[in-house]
Protein backbone atom coordinates (compact mmCIF):
# COMPACT_ATOMS: atom_id res chain seq x y z
CA UNK A 1 0.00 0.00 0.00
CA UNK A 2 1.44 3.32 -1.07
CA UNK A 3 0.54 6.90 -1.67
CA UNK A 4 -0.46 8.13 -5.11
CA UNK A 5 3.06 8.91 -6.33
CA UNK A 6 4.60 7.54 -9.49
CA UNK A 7 6.56 8.56 -12.53
CA UNK A 8 3.84 7.06 -14.73
CA UNK A 9 0.64 8.73 -15.89
CA UNK A 10 -1.86 7.11 -13.60
CA UNK A 11 -5.11 7.65 -15.50
CA UNK A 12 -5.15 8.00 -19.26
CA UNK A 13 -7.82 8.91 -21.74
CA UNK A 14 -10.82 9.73 -19.55
CA UNK A 15 -11.42 12.08 -16.68
CA UNK A 16 -11.74 10.36 -13.31
CA UNK A 17 -13.85 11.44 -10.35
CA UNK A 18 -13.13 10.49 -6.78
CA UNK A 19 -15.89 9.32 -4.47
CA UNK A 20 -16.33 12.66 -2.72
CA UNK A 21 -16.24 14.58 -5.99
CA UNK A 22 -18.98 12.34 -7.34
CA UNK A 23 -21.32 12.47 -4.33
CA UNK A 24 -20.19 15.82 -2.91
CA UNK A 25 -23.60 17.49 -3.14
CA UNK A 26 -24.97 14.94 -0.66
CA UNK A 27 -21.98 15.07 1.71
CA UNK A 28 -21.63 17.58 4.55
CA UNK A 29 -18.26 16.44 5.98
CA UNK A 30 -15.35 14.05 5.51
CA UNK A 31 -13.19 13.05 8.46
CA UNK A 32 -10.17 10.73 8.47
CA UNK A 33 -8.19 9.63 11.51
CA UNK A 34 -7.41 6.95 14.01
CA UNK A 35 -10.23 4.81 15.25
CA UNK A 36 -8.93 2.01 17.50
CA UNK A 37 -5.29 1.66 18.52
CA UNK A 38 -4.18 -1.41 20.48
CA UNK A 39 -0.81 -0.72 22.14
CA UNK A 40 1.72 -3.07 23.66
CA UNK A 41 4.53 -2.15 26.06
CA UNK A 42 7.32 -4.72 26.20
CA UNK A 43 10.24 -5.00 28.61
CA UNK A 44 12.44 -6.40 25.86
CA UNK A 45 15.24 -7.55 28.16
CA UNK A 46 12.80 -9.80 29.98
CA UNK A 47 10.63 -10.90 27.04
CA UNK A 48 12.89 -13.50 25.41
CA UNK A 49 14.61 -16.61 26.69
CA UNK A 50 18.07 -15.18 26.00
CA UNK A 51 17.22 -11.79 27.49
CA UNK A 52 15.69 -13.14 30.69
CA UNK A 53 18.57 -15.61 31.14
CA UNK A 54 20.97 -12.70 30.80
CA UNK A 55 18.99 -10.63 33.33
CA UNK A 56 18.92 -13.46 35.86
CA UNK A 57 22.67 -13.82 35.48
CA UNK A 58 23.22 -10.11 36.08
CA UNK A 59 21.05 -10.30 39.21
CA UNK A 60 22.75 -13.52 40.42
CA UNK A 61 19.35 -15.27 40.60
CA UNK A 62 19.65 -19.05 40.39
CA UNK A 63 17.23 -20.89 38.10
CA UNK A 64 16.07 -23.04 41.01
CA UNK A 65 14.99 -19.84 42.78
CA UNK A 66 13.20 -18.38 39.75
CA UNK A 67 9.66 -19.38 40.73
CA UNK A 68 9.83 -17.87 44.23
CA UNK A 69 11.48 -14.71 42.90
CA UNK A 70 8.87 -14.26 40.14
CA UNK A 71 5.98 -15.01 42.51
CA UNK A 72 7.24 -12.37 44.93
CA UNK A 73 7.30 -9.76 42.13
CA UNK A 74 3.74 -10.70 41.14
CA UNK A 75 2.49 -10.31 44.70
CA UNK A 76 4.12 -6.90 44.99
CA UNK A 77 2.62 -5.73 41.71
CA UNK A 78 -0.93 -6.88 42.48
CA UNK A 79 -0.77 -5.36 45.97
CA UNK A 80 0.42 -2.02 44.55
CA UNK A 81 -2.46 -1.97 42.04
CA UNK A 82 -4.98 -2.64 44.79
CA UNK A 83 -3.47 0.08 46.98
CA UNK A 84 -3.52 2.56 44.08
CA UNK A 85 -7.19 1.82 43.31
CA UNK A 86 -8.13 2.38 46.95
CA UNK A 87 -6.16 5.63 47.00
CA UNK A 88 -7.96 6.83 43.86
CA UNK A 89 -11.31 5.94 45.39
CA UNK A 90 -12.45 3.81 42.46
CA UNK A 91 -14.20 0.46 42.38
CA UNK A 92 -12.25 -2.81 42.15
CA UNK A 93 -13.96 -5.69 40.35
CA UNK A 94 -12.83 -9.29 39.98
CA UNK A 95 -14.36 -11.10 37.00
CA UNK A 96 -14.79 -14.86 36.95
CA UNK A 97 -14.96 -14.95 33.14
CA UNK A 98 -12.62 -13.25 30.69
CA UNK A 99 -15.45 -13.18 28.12
CA UNK A 100 -17.40 -10.49 29.96
CA UNK A 101 -17.62 -7.14 28.19
CA UNK A 102 -15.25 -5.07 30.32
CA UNK A 103 -15.74 -1.83 28.39
CA UNK A 104 -19.51 -1.91 28.92
CA UNK A 105 -18.91 -2.67 32.59
CA UNK A 106 -16.55 0.31 32.93
CA UNK A 107 -18.99 2.65 31.17
CA UNK A 108 -21.85 1.54 33.41
CA UNK A 109 -19.69 2.09 36.50
CA UNK A 110 -18.74 5.57 35.24
CA UNK A 111 -22.43 6.40 34.75
CA UNK A 112 -23.44 5.03 38.16
CA UNK A 113 -20.60 6.77 40.01
CA UNK A 114 -20.89 10.01 38.02
CA UNK A 115 -17.30 9.91 36.75
CA UNK A 116 -16.87 12.26 33.78
CA UNK A 117 -13.09 12.56 33.98
CA UNK A 118 -10.21 10.57 35.45
CA UNK A 119 -9.86 6.93 36.62
CA UNK A 120 -13.06 4.88 36.51
CA UNK A 121 -12.38 1.41 37.92
CA UNK A 122 -9.88 -1.43 38.30
CA UNK A 123 -10.78 -4.85 36.88
CA UNK A 124 -8.92 -8.10 37.58
CA UNK A 125 -9.41 -11.23 35.48
CA UNK A 126 -7.51 -14.41 34.59
CA UNK A 127 -6.60 -14.43 30.89
CA UNK A 128 -4.12 -16.22 28.59
CA UNK A 129 -0.56 -14.90 28.38
CA UNK A 130 2.91 -15.82 27.19
CA UNK A 131 5.14 -16.12 30.24
CA UNK A 132 8.58 -17.49 31.10
CA UNK A 133 9.12 -20.45 33.35
CA UNK A 134 11.99 -22.74 34.34
CA UNK A 135 11.82 -26.43 33.46
CA UNK A 136 14.20 -29.36 33.54
CA UNK A 137 15.76 -30.60 30.31
CA UNK A 138 15.70 -34.40 30.37
CA UNK A 139 18.43 -34.63 27.76
CA UNK A 140 20.99 -32.41 29.49
CA UNK A 141 19.73 -32.84 33.04
CA UNK A 142 19.90 -29.07 33.57
CA UNK A 143 17.31 -26.41 34.34
CA UNK A 144 16.57 -23.94 31.55
CA UNK A 145 14.35 -20.94 30.86
CA UNK A 146 11.51 -21.34 28.38
CA UNK A 147 8.47 -19.26 27.34
CA UNK A 148 5.09 -20.99 27.29
CA UNK A 149 1.40 -20.06 27.09
CA UNK A 150 -0.19 -19.91 30.51
CA UNK A 151 -3.01 -18.17 32.34
CA UNK A 152 -2.40 -15.41 34.85
CA UNK A 153 -4.15 -12.40 36.35
CA UNK A 154 -4.35 -9.25 34.23
CA UNK A 155 -5.18 -5.96 35.96
CA UNK A 156 -7.14 -3.37 33.95
CA UNK A 157 -7.46 0.32 34.75
CA UNK A 158 -10.24 2.09 32.84
CA UNK A 159 -10.11 5.87 32.59
CA UNK A 160 -11.57 8.92 30.91
CA UNK A 161 -8.41 10.87 30.27
CA UNK A 162 -8.51 14.69 29.86
CA UNK A 163 -6.44 14.41 26.66
CA UNK A 164 -7.30 11.11 24.95
CA UNK A 165 -10.73 10.36 26.37
CA UNK A 166 -12.05 6.91 27.25
CA UNK A 167 -9.56 4.02 27.21
CA UNK A 168 -7.78 1.46 29.30
CA UNK A 169 -4.36 0.11 30.25
CA UNK A 170 -3.74 -3.41 31.55
CA UNK A 171 -0.74 -5.28 32.85
CA UNK A 172 0.20 -8.94 32.92
CA UNK A 173 0.98 -9.55 36.59
CA UNK A 174 3.48 -12.33 35.84
CA UNK A 175 6.79 -11.84 34.10
CA UNK A 176 7.56 -10.19 31.70
CA UNK A 177 4.90 -7.72 32.94
CA UNK A 178 3.69 -6.81 29.45
CA UNK A 179 1.45 -3.73 29.34
CA UNK A 180 -1.35 -3.47 26.81
CA UNK A 181 -3.82 -0.70 26.21
CA UNK A 182 -6.49 0.58 23.87
CA UNK A 183 -7.15 4.17 22.81
CA UNK A 184 -9.70 5.52 20.37
CA UNK A 185 -8.86 8.42 18.08
CA UNK A 186 -12.50 9.54 17.85
CA UNK A 187 -12.81 9.79 21.66
CA UNK A 188 -9.54 11.73 21.62
CA UNK A 189 -10.90 14.08 18.95
CA UNK A 190 -14.05 14.61 21.02
CA UNK A 191 -11.88 15.97 23.85
CA UNK A 192 -10.08 18.30 21.43
CA UNK A 193 -13.35 19.60 19.97
CA UNK A 194 -14.76 20.24 23.44
CA UNK A 195 -11.63 22.16 24.47
CA UNK A 196 -12.04 24.47 21.46
CA UNK A 197 -15.80 24.87 21.90
CA UNK A 198 -16.66 23.30 18.51
CA UNK A 199 -20.17 21.84 18.37
CA UNK A 200 -20.62 18.22 17.27
CA UNK A 201 -23.01 15.27 17.41
CA UNK A 202 -21.24 12.04 18.35
CA UNK A 203 -22.69 8.56 18.51
CA UNK A 204 -20.52 5.71 19.79
CA UNK A 205 -17.19 6.42 18.09
CA UNK A 206 -18.29 8.46 15.07
CA UNK A 207 -19.47 12.01 14.46
CA UNK A 208 -22.84 12.41 12.76
CA UNK A 209 -22.45 16.18 12.51
CA UNK A 210 -19.61 18.68 12.91
CA UNK A 211 -19.93 22.45 13.11
CA UNK A 212 -16.41 22.91 11.69
CA UNK A 213 -15.28 19.82 9.71
CA UNK A 214 -12.07 21.49 8.48
CA UNK A 215 -10.90 22.30 12.01
CA UNK A 216 -11.91 18.82 13.18
CA UNK A 217 -9.63 17.30 10.52
CA UNK A 218 -6.75 19.53 11.64
CA UNK A 219 -7.23 18.37 15.23
CA UNK A 220 -7.35 14.74 14.11
CA UNK A 221 -4.11 15.21 12.15
CA UNK A 222 -2.41 16.59 15.26
CA UNK A 223 -2.68 13.12 16.80
CA UNK A 224 -0.04 11.96 14.31
CA UNK A 225 2.53 14.27 15.91
CA UNK A 226 2.03 12.84 19.39
CA UNK A 227 4.99 11.92 21.58
CA UNK A 228 3.76 8.34 21.83
CA UNK A 229 6.46 6.99 24.18
CA UNK A 230 5.90 9.91 26.53
CA UNK A 231 2.13 9.54 26.46
CA UNK A 232 2.18 5.78 27.06
CA UNK A 233 4.94 5.91 29.67
CA UNK A 234 2.73 8.37 31.54
CA UNK A 235 -0.05 5.74 31.73
CA UNK A 236 2.43 3.23 33.20
CA UNK A 237 3.65 5.81 35.72
CA UNK A 238 0.05 6.65 36.65
CA UNK A 239 -1.37 3.14 37.05
CA UNK A 240 1.59 0.77 37.41
CA UNK A 241 4.28 2.85 39.12
CA UNK A 242 5.82 -0.17 40.85
CA UNK A 243 7.18 -1.61 37.57
CA UNK A 244 10.29 0.57 37.72
CA UNK A 245 10.83 -0.07 41.43
CA UNK A 246 10.84 -3.83 40.80
CA UNK A 247 13.97 -3.43 38.69
CA UNK A 248 15.54 -0.34 40.29
CA UNK A 249 19.02 -1.89 40.41
CA UNK A 250 18.83 -2.87 36.73
CA UNK A 251 16.40 -0.37 35.11
CA UNK A 252 14.41 -1.55 32.09
CA UNK A 253 12.21 0.59 29.85
CA UNK A 254 9.09 -0.30 27.91
CA UNK A 255 9.31 -0.54 24.13
CA UNK A 256 5.99 0.64 22.69
CA UNK A 257 4.41 -0.95 19.63
CA UNK A 258 0.95 -1.09 18.05
CA UNK A 259 -0.45 -4.61 17.63
CA UNK A 260 -3.60 -3.47 15.86
CA UNK A 261 -4.54 -0.18 14.24
CA UNK A 262 -7.75 0.99 12.60
CA UNK A 263 -7.78 4.10 10.43
CA UNK A 264 -11.26 5.27 9.45
CA UNK A 265 -12.49 7.66 6.77
CA UNK A 266 -16.03 8.83 7.59
CA UNK A 267 -18.16 10.39 4.87
CA UNK A 268 -20.99 12.17 6.66
CA UNK A 269 -24.13 12.46 4.53
CA UNK A 270 -26.71 15.17 5.07
CA UNK A 271 -29.40 12.68 6.13
CA UNK A 272 -30.03 8.98 6.52
CA UNK A 273 -32.20 8.77 3.40
CA UNK A 274 -29.35 9.68 1.08
CA UNK A 275 -27.08 6.96 2.45
CA UNK A 276 -29.97 4.46 2.54
CA UNK A 277 -30.36 4.98 -1.20
CA UNK A 278 -26.64 4.77 -1.97
CA UNK A 279 -25.34 2.08 0.35
CA UNK A 280 -27.10 -0.95 -1.21
CA UNK A 281 -25.39 -0.12 -4.50
CA UNK A 282 -22.00 0.20 -2.79
CA UNK A 283 -22.49 -3.05 -0.88
CA UNK A 284 -23.51 -4.83 -4.08
CA UNK A 285 -20.35 -3.52 -5.74
CA UNK A 286 -18.24 -4.83 -2.86
CA UNK A 287 -19.95 -8.22 -2.94
CA UNK A 288 -20.18 -8.87 -6.67
CA UNK A 289 -17.67 -6.75 -8.56
CA UNK A 290 -14.98 -6.57 -5.85
CA UNK A 291 -15.74 -10.17 -4.81
CA UNK A 292 -15.72 -9.88 -1.03
CA UNK A 293 -15.99 -13.22 0.76
CA UNK A 294 -16.67 -11.65 4.17
CA UNK A 295 -20.06 -10.12 4.89
CA UNK A 296 -21.50 -9.35 8.31
CA UNK A 297 -24.96 -8.15 9.22
CA UNK A 298 -25.40 -6.06 12.34
CA UNK A 299 -28.13 -4.10 14.04
CA UNK A 300 -27.10 -0.50 14.55
CA UNK A 301 -28.67 2.08 16.82
CA UNK A 302 -29.49 5.66 15.87
CA UNK A 303 -29.86 8.04 18.77
CA UNK A 304 -32.79 10.03 17.47
CA UNK A 305 -33.04 11.94 20.75
CA UNK A 306 -29.47 13.22 20.76
CA UNK A 307 -29.24 16.95 21.53
CA UNK A 308 -28.86 18.62 18.13
CA UNK A 309 -28.49 22.24 17.10
CA UNK A 310 -31.90 23.35 15.88
CA UNK A 311 -30.66 24.41 12.44
CA UNK A 312 -29.54 20.87 11.49
CA UNK A 313 -31.83 18.62 13.53
CA UNK A 314 -34.10 17.76 10.61
CA UNK A 315 -31.25 16.83 8.28
CA UNK A 316 -29.33 14.54 10.60
CA UNK A 317 -32.29 12.81 12.16
CA UNK A 318 -33.77 11.92 8.79
CA UNK A 319 -36.68 9.58 9.41
CA UNK A 320 -35.92 9.39 13.16
CA UNK A 321 -35.41 5.62 13.12
CA UNK A 322 -33.94 4.22 16.31
CA UNK A 323 -32.49 1.12 14.68
CA UNK A 324 -31.16 0.16 11.30
CA UNK A 325 -29.94 -3.13 9.88
CA UNK A 326 -26.51 -2.73 8.36
CA UNK A 327 -24.11 -4.70 6.20
CA UNK A 328 -20.35 -4.65 6.66
CA UNK A 329 -18.36 -5.75 3.60
CA UNK A 330 -14.75 -6.67 4.36
CA UNK A 331 -11.79 -7.54 2.12
CA UNK A 332 -8.84 -9.33 3.71
CA UNK A 333 -5.21 -9.59 2.68
CA UNK A 334 -3.49 -11.78 5.23
CA UNK A 335 -4.01 -10.21 8.66
CA UNK A 336 -4.83 -6.80 7.17
CA UNK A 337 -8.20 -5.71 5.85
CA UNK A 338 -10.31 -2.91 4.43
CA UNK A 339 -14.05 -2.70 5.01
CA UNK A 340 -17.01 -0.42 4.43
CA UNK A 341 -20.25 -0.08 6.36
CA UNK A 342 -23.05 2.29 7.36
CA UNK A 343 -21.86 3.39 10.78
CA UNK A 344 -24.73 5.43 12.23
CA UNK A 345 -27.42 5.96 9.67
CA UNK A 346 -25.81 8.89 7.85
CA UNK A 347 -22.08 8.00 8.17
CA UNK A 348 -20.39 5.87 5.52
CA UNK A 349 -17.19 4.50 7.06
CA UNK A 350 -14.27 3.02 5.17
CA UNK A 351 -11.74 1.48 7.54
CA UNK A 352 -8.30 -0.04 7.00
CA UNK A 353 -7.02 -2.37 9.72
CA UNK A 354 -3.28 -3.15 9.85
CA UNK A 355 -2.22 -6.01 12.11
CA UNK A 356 0.76 -7.19 10.04
CA UNK A 357 3.18 -4.34 9.30
CA UNK A 358 5.75 -6.54 7.51
CA UNK A 359 3.73 -6.26 4.32
CA UNK A 360 4.71 -2.58 4.04
CA UNK A 361 7.86 -0.50 3.66
CA UNK A 362 9.15 2.61 5.38
CA UNK A 363 12.09 4.80 4.34
CA UNK A 364 14.38 4.90 7.36
CA UNK A 365 17.84 4.24 8.71
CA UNK A 366 18.52 0.62 9.71
CA UNK A 367 18.19 0.21 13.48
CA UNK A 368 17.86 4.02 13.69
CA UNK A 369 21.64 4.24 13.24
CA UNK A 370 22.58 7.71 11.98
CA UNK A 371 25.79 6.30 10.49
CA UNK A 372 23.85 4.12 8.03
CA UNK A 373 22.17 5.41 4.89
CA UNK A 374 18.38 5.54 4.72
CA UNK A 375 16.61 2.99 2.55
CA UNK A 376 13.27 1.21 2.17
CA UNK A 377 12.89 -1.37 4.94
CA UNK A 378 10.07 -3.39 6.44
CA UNK A 379 7.74 -1.31 8.55
CA UNK A 380 7.94 -1.98 12.28
CA UNK A 381 5.12 -2.28 14.77
CA UNK A 382 6.91 0.28 16.93
CA UNK A 383 5.30 3.69 17.43
CA UNK A 384 8.20 5.27 15.50
CA UNK A 385 6.50 4.15 12.25
CA UNK A 386 2.97 5.05 13.33
CA UNK A 387 2.69 8.16 11.14
CA UNK A 388 3.74 6.17 8.08
CA UNK A 389 1.16 3.56 9.04
CA UNK A 390 -1.51 6.25 9.11
CA UNK A 391 -0.62 7.55 5.65
CA UNK A 392 -0.65 4.05 4.18
CA UNK A 393 -4.05 3.39 5.74
CA UNK A 394 -5.41 6.65 4.33
CA UNK A 395 -4.17 5.71 0.86
CA UNK A 396 -5.92 2.35 1.21
CA UNK A 397 -9.21 4.00 2.17
CA UNK A 398 -8.97 6.42 -0.75
CA UNK A 399 -8.26 3.64 -3.24
CA UNK A 400 -11.19 1.59 -2.01
CA UNK A 401 -13.53 4.57 -2.17
CA UNK A 402 -12.28 5.30 -5.70
CA UNK A 403 -13.11 1.69 -6.57
CA UNK A 404 -16.64 2.15 -5.19
CA UNK A 405 -17.07 5.33 -7.24
CA UNK A 406 -15.77 3.66 -10.40
CA UNK A 407 -19.14 2.66 -11.79
CA UNK A 408 -19.78 5.38 -14.46
CA UNK A 409 -23.15 7.08 -14.72
CA UNK A 410 -22.44 9.88 -17.19
CA UNK A 411 -20.67 8.02 -20.04
CA UNK A 412 -21.49 5.16 -22.40
CA UNK A 413 -20.01 1.69 -22.27
CA UNK A 414 -17.99 2.32 -25.44
CA UNK A 415 -16.60 5.59 -24.09
CA UNK A 416 -15.26 3.81 -21.02
CA UNK A 417 -14.18 0.46 -22.44
CA UNK A 418 -13.56 1.25 -26.10
CA UNK A 419 -10.00 2.50 -25.58
CA UNK A 420 -8.68 -0.79 -24.21
CA UNK A 421 -10.16 -2.62 -27.20
CA UNK A 422 -7.60 -0.95 -29.46
CA UNK A 423 -3.84 -1.63 -29.72
CA UNK A 424 -1.63 1.03 -28.13
CA UNK A 425 1.98 2.16 -28.30
CA UNK A 426 3.88 1.91 -25.00
CA UNK A 427 7.62 2.46 -24.58
CA UNK A 428 7.96 2.36 -28.40
CA UNK A 429 6.30 -1.03 -28.55
CA UNK A 430 2.97 -2.03 -30.00
CA UNK A 431 0.77 -3.62 -27.33
CA UNK A 432 -2.23 -5.76 -28.21
CA UNK A 433 -5.80 -4.79 -27.40
CA UNK A 434 -7.79 -6.36 -24.61
CA UNK A 435 -10.94 -8.28 -25.47
CA UNK A 436 -13.48 -8.07 -22.61
CA UNK A 437 -15.60 -10.79 -24.24
CA UNK A 438 -12.73 -13.31 -24.19
CA UNK A 439 -12.69 -15.46 -21.07
CA UNK A 440 -8.97 -14.97 -20.39
CA UNK A 441 -9.09 -11.18 -20.62
CA UNK A 442 -12.35 -11.07 -18.65
CA UNK A 443 -10.68 -13.11 -15.90
CA UNK A 444 -7.76 -10.66 -15.95
CA UNK A 445 -10.14 -7.72 -15.47
CA UNK A 446 -11.91 -9.63 -12.69
CA UNK A 447 -8.55 -9.89 -10.91
CA UNK A 448 -8.23 -6.07 -10.94
CA UNK A 449 -11.56 -5.63 -9.13
CA UNK A 450 -10.57 -7.64 -6.04
CA UNK A 451 -10.97 -5.31 -3.06
CA UNK A 452 -7.92 -6.62 -1.15
CA UNK A 453 -5.54 -4.97 -3.65
CA UNK A 454 -6.57 -1.61 -2.14
CA UNK A 455 -4.70 -2.52 1.05
CA UNK A 456 -1.14 -3.06 -0.18
CA UNK A 457 -1.33 -3.55 -3.94
CA UNK A 458 -0.42 -6.82 -5.63
CA UNK A 459 2.65 -8.57 -6.99
CA UNK A 460 3.51 -10.88 -9.87
CA UNK A 461 2.94 -13.92 -7.67
CA UNK A 462 -0.59 -12.78 -6.74
CA UNK A 463 -1.63 -12.75 -10.38
CA UNK A 464 0.19 -16.04 -10.96
CA UNK A 465 -1.80 -17.67 -8.14
CA UNK A 466 -5.00 -16.17 -9.57
CA UNK A 467 -4.30 -17.74 -12.96
CA UNK A 468 -2.99 -21.03 -11.52
CA UNK A 469 -4.20 -21.64 -7.93
CA UNK A 470 -1.56 -24.38 -7.50
CA UNK A 471 1.25 -22.31 -9.02
CA UNK A 472 3.61 -23.01 -6.09
CA UNK A 473 3.35 -26.77 -6.73
CA UNK A 474 4.33 -26.56 -10.43
CA UNK A 475 7.72 -27.86 -11.56
CA UNK A 476 10.43 -25.20 -11.87
CA UNK A 477 10.26 -24.96 -15.72
CA UNK A 478 6.46 -24.50 -15.57
CA UNK A 479 6.77 -21.85 -12.86
CA UNK A 480 9.24 -19.90 -14.99
CA UNK A 481 6.86 -20.04 -17.97
CA UNK A 482 4.00 -18.84 -15.76
CA UNK A 483 6.11 -15.99 -14.33
CA UNK A 484 7.03 -14.88 -17.86
CA UNK A 485 3.38 -15.00 -18.92
CA UNK A 486 2.32 -12.94 -15.89
CA UNK A 487 5.04 -10.36 -16.66
CA UNK A 488 3.65 -9.99 -20.20
CA UNK A 489 0.12 -9.52 -18.84
CA UNK A 490 1.30 -6.90 -16.36
CA UNK A 491 3.04 -5.06 -19.21
CA UNK A 492 -0.22 -5.07 -21.20
CA UNK A 493 -2.21 -3.74 -18.23
CA UNK A 494 0.36 -0.97 -17.67
CA UNK A 495 0.32 -0.05 -21.35
CA UNK A 496 -3.46 0.46 -21.21
CA UNK A 497 -3.18 2.51 -18.00
CA UNK A 498 -5.14 0.02 -15.89
CA UNK A 499 -2.36 -0.48 -13.32
CA UNK A 500 0.81 1.32 -12.34
CA UNK A 501 4.01 0.16 -10.73
CA UNK A 502 4.97 1.51 -7.34
CA UNK A 503 8.40 3.12 -7.45
CA UNK A 504 11.24 1.13 -5.85
CA UNK A 505 9.03 -1.91 -5.24
CA UNK A 506 7.73 -5.00 -7.05
CA UNK A 507 4.14 -4.02 -6.33
CA UNK A 508 1.38 -2.66 -8.55
CA UNK A 509 -1.84 -0.83 -7.77
CA UNK A 510 -4.97 -0.46 -9.85
CA UNK A 511 -5.49 3.02 -11.30
CA UNK A 512 -8.80 4.84 -11.28
CA UNK A 513 -9.13 4.03 -14.96
CA UNK A 514 -8.49 0.37 -14.15
CA UNK A 515 -11.22 0.37 -11.49
CA UNK A 516 -13.67 2.08 -13.81
CA UNK A 517 -13.07 -0.16 -16.83
CA UNK A 518 -12.90 -3.44 -14.92
CA UNK A 519 -15.93 -2.65 -12.75
CA UNK A 520 -18.11 -1.74 -15.73
CA UNK A 521 -17.09 -4.83 -17.71
CA UNK A 522 -17.69 -7.14 -14.74
CA UNK A 523 -21.03 -5.51 -13.89
CA UNK A 524 -22.38 -5.75 -17.44
CA UNK A 525 -21.06 -9.29 -17.95
CA UNK A 526 -23.66 -10.59 -15.48
CA UNK A 527 -26.62 -8.76 -17.06
CA UNK A 528 -28.88 -10.65 -19.44
CA UNK A 529 -29.15 -9.37 -23.00
CA UNK A 530 -32.89 -8.79 -22.55
CA UNK A 531 -32.24 -6.41 -19.67
CA UNK A 532 -29.67 -4.47 -21.69
CA UNK A 533 -32.13 -4.08 -24.57
CA UNK A 534 -34.82 -2.86 -22.20
CA UNK A 535 -32.41 -0.28 -20.72
CA UNK A 536 -31.40 0.90 -24.19
CA UNK A 537 -34.99 1.21 -25.40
Amino acid sequence: MVEYTSTEDTDKGIEMKSFVERYGSEVMAVLSGWDRLAFRGTLRWLSSVAGLSSYLGCRNILLKDFKNWAQHLTEQLRESCQTLAEGLGIRTVYLRSSGQDKESLARSIAAEDGIDMGPICMVSVVEPALAPTVVGNRTTGHLEVTVRPRRCVWVYFYFNDPQVGFGHARIQTWLPFTVKGCLNGRHWLERSLSCEGIEYVKQDNCFRWLADPERAQVLADEQLRTDWPGLLDNFVDSYFPLTQDLFSDRPVDYYWSVDESEWATDIVFRNTGQLDRLFPMLARHGLTVSDSQSVMRYLGHIDADAPLPRRIAGDVRGDRRRRHEGICVKHRKGRNSVKIYNKAGNVLRTETTINDTRAFKVFRQPNDDENQSTRWLQMRKGVADLERRARLSQASNERYLDALASCPSDTTFIEVVGEICQPVQYNKRRVRALNPSASKDLDLLRFLTQGQWAIEGFRNRNLATWLKPKAKQLPAPERRKLTARVSRLLFILRAHGLIRKVSNTHRYIVTRKGHRVASLVLATSTVEAKQLMEKAA
